[in-house]
């Protein structure tokens, strides 16, 4: 990897950025921190990556310019996509995805360089944690793509988790997401390597912000920004106020909420947590409890029977765009050249 001060816009701080991680890992923060770099934007959720992908069949051959309209408005006029989201004129991004590259990869980089130009930044990202599950379809668009995980103490995650209004699943569906988000991390690790794929902990970030965020920016080939220290402040700008159990972000980046699991979940869910986490806890660091409850069978059985239904549905996923593959009618990846748009200084 080229040192931070001579990558450049055709090198390492040319290349996409994605943040992944279980949900309630810290993703956000991580988002806004990497945010307030001068070089670097990346919005808050936008729901419209995987999803133009899975559809990229619907639209047709993209060398077709109506094609690529039809495409473009999809992308900008649905609300489901979260496109409203960012700020941007839809007419102009859809006029610039219609005379771009006929790939649906280029048309999603188009409206990311557009939200990046919006922050006079060079280089753009995004985050959303379930991410983690399609990341070789992200290299399909952005072969050049690199990704940060974030890592927290999966029994926080799961305590956070079963405490927001969206998410509409048991404790059984939420400790199986951190497993999973570990177990495809490591795989990650071992097939992207260093270049590609970095891993960090939560713990560590809120501990002691500049030396993880100095240790990120090596890898992503920029150089530090200290306005990464202080989130809150682009925050304040991004963050829709909707997401109510993103209001911490406001507030100046805090240790408080480690280890909270402890008064957070029962005895019996944090042993059925720790009983499905295995040695997962300790490859981080992270401390078994001493007030956990032995799961019984009824919980083993029932946790079981969620993983394999969760493991199916991944399988079936990976069949169906294995299958949807055969009958695209365009290559997928950007054909973007690096962004000439200048950063301020």
């Amino acid at each position: 990897m080229a040192p931070a001060s001579e990558a450049g816009p055709g090198g390492a701080s040319g290349r996409p950025l994605f943040v992944i991680g279980c949900p309630r890992s810290g993703t956000t923060l991580l988002q806004l921190m990497l945010h307030s770099h001068h070089r670097i934007a990346i919005p808050a959720e936008t729901r419209f990556v995987v999803p133009a992908y899975l559809a990229r069949c619907e639209f047709g051959d993209l060398t077709d310019r109506d094609n690529r309209r039809a495409l473009a408005e999809w992308i900008t006029g649905r609300k489901a996509t979260k496109f409203h989201d960012l700020g941007l004129d839809a007419a102009e991004v859809a006029d610039a995805i219609t005379a771009g590259p006929p790939t649906v990869g280029s048309a999603v980089g188009l409206v990311f360089r557009a939200y990046a130009r919006r922050f006079d930044r060079p280089r753009w990202g995004d985050k959303r944690p379930s991410y983690s599950k399609h990341v070789g379809t992200l290299l399909r668009m952005f072969p050049d793509a690199q990704f940060v995980h974030l890592v927290r103490d999966g029994r926080d995650c799961v305590a956070s988790l079963l405490e927001m209004p969206w998410y509409k699943q048991d404790i059984y569906h939420a400790v199986s997401a951190w497993r999973e988000s570990i177990d495809i991390g490591h795989r990650l690790a071992a097939r992207l390597g260093p270049e590609t794929y970095y891993e960090l902990q939560y713990e560590r970030l809120v501990a002691d912000p500049a030396d993880e965020l100095i240790r990120l920016c090596a890898f992503l080939g920029e150089d530090f920004d200290p306005a990464m220290l202080e989130p809150q402040d682009i925050a304040e700008r991004t963050v829709p106020k909707q997401k109510k159990w993103h209001d911490r972000t406001r507030s100046a980046v805090s240790r408080s909420r480690i280890g909270s699991w402890a008064q957070r979940l029962e005895p019996w869910e944090i042993g059925l947590a720790e009983a499905a986490f295995g040695d997962r806890l300790g490859e981080y660091g992270y401390e078994p409890s001493d007030i956990a409850a032995r799961p019984g069978a009824r919980q083993l059985a029932r946790l079981a029977k969620v993983a394999a239904h969760r493991r199916a549905a991944l399988r079936k996923a990976e069949l169906k765009d294995r299958w949807q593959r055969r009958y695209e009618p365009n290559p997928v990846h950007s054909l973007l050249e690096p962004d000439p748009y200048p950063a301020s200084p």
